[in-house]
């Protein structure tokens, strides 16, 4: 039964879009992000909003190309998405808190 607590956990009414991480979601999820590799320059992107953009993906269906211009580019989330999944950050134990499953078994529906 809904209360008013599970209500307020649930509210995502102050995001951009439902699809966002609220920094709770985000205090779970940045440590089984890999760091930035050694050397070379430094990490310009915001990896908080490549996973937005990935998780904006899989709640709406749209295609890469047609994400909103206020997201990352597609080839930049794309490209993380794609190196995550190889390098098996997406296949841990981290957990889709906006979808309540592993990444692991959401991943095909971006192909």
């Amino acid at each position: 039964m809904w209360t008013t607590e599970p209500r307020q956990a649930a509210d995502r009414c102050g995001l951009r879009y439902p699809s966002d991480l609220t920094d709770a979601e985000w205090a779970l999820i940045e440590p089984t992000i890999p760091p930035a590799k050694r050397g070379g320059r430094r990490r310009a992107v915001n990896v908080r909003e490549v996973l937005n953009t990935i998780f904006y993906v899989l709640s709406t269906g749209c295609q890469w190309q047609a994400l909103p211009k206020d997201l990352p580019p597609k080839s930049t989330a794309h490209y993380y998405f794609m190196l995550w999944e190889w390098d098996g950050t997406l296949e841990g134990s981290c957990l889709v808190p906006a979808f309540g499953q592993p990444i692991h078994s959401l991943r095909y529906i971006i192909r």
